[in-house]
């Protein structure tokens, strides 16, 4: 049976992707003007109802503020921090007063799976960069990260020596943080993660699945697997 045809893109997406993609790439940072309503008018060949209402979008979405009589500009962004921090794990591991190392297992370019390009708004099979590494307290494996990142967020990803900055530390500097969505569980590590850390298939393991978010756009998703025995998960709360 043929495929029905799938409908066209809203004219007024075109105009908010492009916007949006474009302070992604770094093409528009904070403070920047963006083009005015009648340079995207006649760019897109849309009316001035359409680009409005993108512009209004990505308002509500904070990408952007108007001023009225002025134009539009790219949102100031503020770092976050909330009960569950987004922590750097060498950070973590020096204030207990450990010593930490990383070993690169995989830092490739890859096309996104399915999965990967559904959590960060990817089209299936876009180029995403991927790393796998291990990090160590003291000699002893401790997390293993497997890594998925957006390169329109992080274009020199793959450039850099992750032997001596980690992902996390790298990624937030570039891509400032905004969001980030968390789910933990106990399970059970897969053939490489059990290999990776050292450890039993039948071990219990943390794992912490992450997606962080810049300026509304998913910078990354990452798996990370801590041997049960091996690690806690700390933070706090008041009301």
């Amino acid at each position: 049976m043929p495929r029905a045809p799938t409908s066209p893109e809203p004219q007024y997406l075109k105009v908010k992707n492009h916007l949006r993609e474009g302070i992604a790439s770094g093409q528009w940072v904070a403070g920047d003007l963006l083009p005015s309503e009648g340079a995207l008018v006649a760019q897109f060949e849309v009316s001035r109802m359409t680009v409005n209402r993108a512009l209004r979008e990505l308002v509500q979405e904070g990408l952007i503020e108007r001023v009225q009589g002025v134009g539009s500009f790219v949102a100031q962004l503020h770092r976050i921090s909330s009960t569950l921090n987004v922590r750097d794990v060498h950070e973590e591991i020096v204030d207990r007063g450990g010593a930490h190392e990383a070993r690169v297992h995989a830092l490739v370019k890859a096309k996104a799976t399915p999965q990967q390009a559904a959590e960060l708004g990817l089209k299936r099979g876009a180029p995403v960069f991927l790393s796998l590494i291990v990090h160590l307290e003291n000699g002893v494996a401790i997390q293993c990260e497997e890594r998925a990142v957006n390169p329109a967020c992080a274009p020199d990803y793959l450039a850099q020596d992750f032997t001596r900055i980690t992902p996390t530390h790298y990624l937030l500097e570039v891509a400032p943080l905004s969001e980030a969505r968390y789910m933990i569980e106990a399970a059970l590590p897969g053939e490489v993660e059990a290999r990776l850390l050292g450890i039993n298939r039948r071990d219990p393991c943390l794992v912490v699945k992450r997606i962080t978010y810049s300026r509304g756009i998913a910078v990354t998703s990452v798996k990370l697997t801590h041997p049960g025995v091996r690690y806690q998960l700390q933070g706090s709360f008041s009301a």
